[in-house]
Formats: structure tokens, sequence, C-alpha cells
């Protein structure tokens, strides 16, 4: 569930904050003594500086990071831009809609009486999908992200809602953790690797004593067994560098420490205009607020 909640917070932050607004003024309205709007007000003006800044947060997280390209990208933070590529082995079904698609989420509301609604499933897709920007190939992996722009699909069947958001292949835009699994980035051990090719040695004796038994007395003595651990050292040496040469995988996932993981339809800069009116929104709210709070202190607010 905790998932599920990281990747709807973008969209519920924005929805809930308008909704608590207007149900806040409804209820101070409804009262209309000054206890009540002194308390819806004061809870607006929260709400709209909690809304403020997580649109903040998000608009200087992509500001603050130009576009890596896939095969020059840092290990780290970065923010990718590319296609989604229409490999039909990476291509899923969204559940509902029955179309193809990399990326789905859904939730089935149960009609609770004529006016609402209760959540009685959700869910989505967990499969990686490779985006592509000319320079590299970057596999996605899409647990945790908090998803912006989907195409968003609501239907009915009897009592039921079903809202699905769907990202389909072409342009995606990432902001996560991006490492590189194997080639040159492959952490490797030379000393466990020696140990455990030895041990696989001695399991095979006959293997073993054919290879270094030099003076033939069926035993291996110091002297061949120093033979044998640099054998086995030159080995591993090799496989080491054959599996650093081969080209790594990358891979694009949700931050380690917590920070934003964002994965969008939208381009960075429809992103950045985009959070940047949510913040000039709320703010303008919470001044709004302020004022009428100084207004109502000062008894012209009710008169």
């Amino acid at each position: 569930m905790r998932f599920l909640w990281r990747g709807w917070r973008s969209y519920y932050l924005d929805c809930l904050s308008g909704a608590a607004y207007l149900l806040l003024l409804a209820v101070a309205a409804q009262s209309n003594n000054l206890k009540a709007w002194t308390i819806c007000l004061v809870l607006a003006a929260l709400v709209s500086l909690v809304a403020w800044a997580g649109n903040y947060r998000r608009n200087r997280a992509i500001a603050d990071l130009p576009t890596s390209r896939i095969g020059s990208a840092a290990q780290g933070y970065v923010e990718l831009y590319g296609r989604a590529l229409p490999d039909p082995e990476h291509l899923i079904v969204s559940p509902f809609s029955a179309v193809r698609c990399v990326w789905y989420r859904f939730q089935v509301f149960q009609r609770h009486d004529r006016r609402h609604w209760r959540l009685t499933h959700e869910g989505a897709s967990h499969e990686t999908f490779v985006i592509s920007d000319g320079t590299g190939q970057c596999f996605v992996d899409p647990d945790h992200a908090e998803v912006v722009g989907p195409e968003r699909r609501v239907s009915y069947a009897g009592d039921y809602k079903r809202v699905e958001e769907i990202l389909f292949a072409g342009s995606i835009y990432v902001l996560g953790e991006f490492t590189t699994v194997g080639g040159s980035n492959m952490p490797l051990n030379q000393r466990e690797d020696v140990s455990e090719l030895l041990a696989e040695w001695k399991r095979d004796k006959a293997g073993l004593l054919e290879r270094f038994d030099l003076d033939g007395n069926g035993e291996i003595d110091l002297k061949e067994w120093e033979l044998a651990r640099r054998a086995a050292a030159r080995e591993v040496e090799r496989q080491h560098r054959e599996l650093r040469a081969a080209p790594g995988v990358h891979v694009m996932r949700a931050p380690a420490d917590g920070r934003l993981f964002l994965l969008s339809s939208l381009s960075p800069q429809r992103l950045k205009r985009r959070y940047l009116l949510l913040c000039w929104l709320h703010g303008l709210v919470f001044v709004a607020l302020m004022l009428a709070l100084l207004r109502l202190q000062s008894g012209r607010f009710l008169a």
C-alpha cells in the first residue's frame, strides 16, 4: 500500500488541496461565527502552504538537474528524456481497456450510496520498460514512481467505477537513480573469486592432480599448491577483464534515500511550467487567506 500512496501522492496533493479549500470555506460560511472562520482559514492556509511546498520541491528537482544522455550519464540522481521503445517484449496490456502500454495504474470503486464511492481495489504494473535517447538504452523500473501526465480513463460496470492511468510507448521523462549493472562498474572481489575457484578445483581431485601433481606422487605439496593458486589468480583476472569489457545494463529506479522518483509523458519544460504554475496558484491562495485572516481579526470580514 505504501508504494501506491507514493505513486498517487502528486495527483492527490492538488486534487485534495482544492477540495479542502472548498470544504473549509463551506463549513466556515455555514457556521458564520468568528471562531469557525478563524479555524477554517488557518487550516486552509496550512493546506495551501503544504501544496505550495510540494510543487516547489518538484519544480526545483526538475529545474536544478540538466537532462543527461544515457550513454554518458553519471551514476546517481539524474534526469533522462527519451522514447519508450515499442518492443513487444516490453509492452503490457492495461487491465480494463486492454490496450498495449508500458505502464498502468488502476483503482476500482464500488458505489456506497447515490453520491459516494468506496475504494475496493488498486494496483499498478511492475514490469520494466526500455527508453532510448540515441546514445544508449536504459531499463526503467517503475515501482514507487510518481507518474505525471498519463492518459486517464474511467469506465463503469454496474455498481463499480474503474479508473485507469496509462503510459504508452513514446516520449518519456524520468527523474531518479541511474545505476549501471555490470560492465566496468561491476563490483568484483579477486581474493574471494580465487578462493572459490580453488575450492571448485579441489572438489575435482582427479583434475587437480592431473594439472598440478608435477612429481606424480598423488598428492599436492606446498610448491604445487602455490602453482595452482597462481593459475587460479590468472584465470580470475581473465574472467574479470571479460566481465568489465562487456557492456553494462543501465537501470533507472527509485532513489534509496527517498528523493523524488518521477515518471512522465510530459517534457521537462512542460513539467517545470506545470509545477511553477501550481506554485503560484497555491502561493496566491495562501496570501489571500492570510489577508482574510487579518481582516477577520480587525473585525471587518464578517461585517
